[in-house]
């Protein structure tokens, strides 16, 4: 389902959510409001995408949006006035959650905004990512939990681990070659941009 978000004190205006054609948005999906979903990008059955509190919401090219994920964001506005702790800015322009390209957010994993997922970054089944920027290059593994923190490009946080401090988010550590999930994310990727081509084009 795509969809204008309801007009509200924090969200004064309807807005439909910006879909490039070449993206695929499952039945079974929630997009609504303001919110930009970029080229390639597979979006599963039961993701919610929901630009109607804080926003806008962006999710890159080739990037995908499995089964069951939640994209939501604090209010970015409350009364006319913008609520400058719940807003990102990446390259100069302001969000609720930016998920860059070629990212790709596993079943059942939440970004919670205000929140940044840099590109060719894997954020695992079931993770959490709130109040968080999350560098290039990175593997948040299965269960995981960054919150209130940066993590730097090419670091990994490992399954069932939260992250709460920055000390900590700082001492993670890098990926290796011989990291095991080191190319899993191009995988995952390759999968899901063939996968919203091919669903695409069988609806047509």
């Amino acid at each position: 389902m795509i969809e204008k978000n309801v007009k509200t004190d924090f969200s004064p205006t309807a807005v439909m959510p910006s879909v490039d054609p070449t993206a695929f948005v499952h039945p079974q999906a929630v997009v609504c409001g303001n919110v930009r979903i970029g080229r390639n990008v597979m979006v599963c059955p039961t993701a919610v995408v929901r630009g109607d509190e804080g926003q806008p919401l962006h999710v890159g090219d080739d990037s995908n949006v499995q089964d069951g994920v939640v994209i939501h964001a604090l209010e970015t506005e409350s009364h006319g006035n913008p609520v400058e702790k719940n807003v990102c800015t990446v390259d100069g322009r302001r969000y609720g959650v930016y998920v860059g390209n070629r990212v790709s957010l596993a079943h059942q994993a939440q970004v919670h905004g205000p929140a940044v997922v840099q590109d060719d970054t894997f954020v695992g089944m079931k993770a959490l990512v709130f109040k968080s920027t999350v560098g290039r290059s990175c593997v948040i593994e299965p269960g995981a939990i960054v919150l209130g923190v940066v993590v730097a490009d090419g670091r990994y946080v490992e399954a069932g681990s939260v992250v709460r401090t920055q000390a900590h988010a700082d001492s993670l550590p890098v990926i290796t070659p011989d990291y095991p999930f080191k190319e899993l994310n191009r995988g995952v990727v390759h999968v899901n941009t063939s996968l919203a081509r091919s669903y695409r084009e069988g609806r047509e």
